[in-house]
């Protein structure tokens, strides 16, 4: 018979509360432990997620202040982008103090003998102008250089001027070469050699004999070679540094890419379409083209394309120059035309798309190889068409899907060319996101890989000279018979 005393052992049941509170607390911690951490873990993921948040209602059409994505993630904000800040300009540039030969002097301006830059705070050497301004970028990126440590300046400054080369990102290499080509690439007698050629010679033994260049092997320098034809003799001899470039069209593959370079647009020949109100009904012209027909090269599909489309009524394809009141009528009938045609030519690229880009007509771009100005943040897809050489020459292709463009998708094109224009104007004292400013944004998205291909060469450049190798042998023996006695 059991024993009627005998109970379960149990701690807490003599004071019952007690028991019953502690038990409580064991249930009631674990749960809100939980709440903590999800409140702590949603909070975390809340954070992650606005990190994510575009800073526009559509990511894929960014507007005009954000399009440019590097410079809001790295950049100063906006309120120093309207006044130049040089503290917080984001590329810092050593400009080389050339003789004038080389850059103002090309502009026939003539120096004091006590400084190679003229005052520009006095007076700015004017351009020639002409067909020469299209390839002008050596002119405005040099006045912006000289001008980004003003202390009046109320332009923006992407880069600004250093005296110390070892504190820049980049080397600048003020050589007009564009303009030496279009006026100095010509022999004039008793000359045997162009004026032309002898500054590139000039140019390769200035740089090859600088420290900056010995110091990167040219890597992190900049040389503007807008003109397909400027550079010719120098170009494979400089070709580890950053060229400015056109196109690619006239380049081998190691001496210019993508990968290392830049491209700049042209400035545009035509003048700028101001206060445009017209709408799809008020340019009559469906398609425009005005220039050379006839080209060598990859320019063959412009004659092509001529005899195609010479017939449609709604189109106009005729031959132009800029003679007379070429420009002129260039602007008026871009400023008239709903599409322009942008055909390859001698080159992959041409100042045509710029002239449409300012008239606010849509580019229909031909030419397969093509490379655009800060392509790596601007879709061009949404104010151009694209169409592939092989299919626009195919009967009927083009034209057809030309006319098949609604009005709705014209007038976005139309309204999104209008936001980008102020990214291809060219203009002393530089502005906001102009073509000035972007280019060097785009100059400073490739420091980073400069700054990799530079650490990566020093790996071995501390030993790379016998006396060094030597010298490191030695520390290297006495350092283990050091740590090793029995090693003789």
């Amino acid at each position: 018979m059991a024993n009627k005393n005998t109970q379960l052992y149990c701690p807490g049941c003599r004071h019952p509360f007690l028991f019953c509170l502690s038990f409580a607390i064991i249930l009631v911690l674990p749960y809100l432990f939980f709440l903590d951490y999800a409140g702590s873990k949603e909070k975390f993921f809340s954070m992650i997620e606005n990190r994510r948040t575009p800073l526009n209602d559509r990511e894929d059409e960014p507007t005009l202040s954000t399009e440019s994505t590097f410079r809001n993630q790295n950049g100063p904000a906006d309120e120093d982008l309207e006044r130049c800040n040089p503290s917080k300009a984001m590329l810092k540039v050593f400009m080389y103090d050339m003789p004038p030969e080389f850059h103002f002097g090309l502009l026939d301006w003539t120096g004091d003998g006590k400084s190679v830059w003229p005052n520009i705070q006095t007076k700015i050497p004017e351009h020639p102008g002409g067909l020469n301004l299209q390839h002008s970028i050596e002119y405005w990126l040099t006045l912006d250089l000289l001008s980004s440590r003003f202390p009046d300046r109320s332009a923006p400054c992407t880069a600004v001027r250093v005296d110390d080369s070892r504190e820049a990102d980049v080397v600048f290499v003020p050589f007009f070469s564009s303009l030496s080509y279009n006026r100095h690439s010509k022999v004039k007698p008793p000359e045997k050699i162009s004026r032309n050629k002898v500054l590139q010679k000039k140019l390769v033994e200035y740089l090859t004999d600088q420290e900056e260049w010995k110091r990167s092997g040219g890597r992190d320098h900049i040389i503007m070679a807008h003109h397909p034809n400027s550079m010719l003799d120098a170009r494979t001899k400089l070709w580890p540094c950053m060229f400015i470039l056109a196109d690619f069209g006239r380049y081998a593959p190691h001496v210019a890419n993508v990968e290392k370079d830049v491209i700049a647009p042209y400035k545009h020949m035509i003048r700028t379409f101001f206060n445009d109100s017209s709408e799809f009904d008020t340019r009559p012209t469906l398609l425009y083209f005005q220039g050379a027909i006839y080209r060598k090269d990859g320019g063959s599909v412009r004659q092509e394309l001529f005899y195609l489309l010479r017939d449609e009524e709604d189109v106009h394809f005729s031959f132009g120059s800029i003679s007379k009141n070429g420009i002129s009528e260039a602007s008026r009938g871009m400023h008239a035309s709903k599409f322009c045609l942008n055909v390859a030519g001698d080159t992959p690229s041409s100042n045509r798309l710029f002239d449409a880009i300012a008239s606010h007509c849509v580019p229909v771009i031909i030419s397969d190889e093509i490379e655009l100005p800060y392509e790596d943040v601007l879709d061009y897809s949404s104010f151009c068409i694209f169409v592939r050489t092989s299919d626009a020459v195919k009967k009927g292709f083009l034209i057809k899907l030309i006319r098949g463009i609604s009005r709705e998708v014209w007038t976005q094109m139309w309204q999104r060319l209008k936001a980008v224009e102020g990214y291809f104007e060219f203009q002393y004292p530089s502005k906001k996101d102009d073509a000035v400013q972007m280019i060097w944004q785009a100059v400073a998205r490739k420091v980073p890989a400069i700054r990799l291909k530079l650490h990566r060469a020093r790996r071995f450049a501390r030993f790379n000279t016998e006396d060094q190798i030597r010298s490191f042998k030695s520390f290297k023996s006495v350092s283990l018979r050091s740590h090793h006695p029995r090693i003789h």
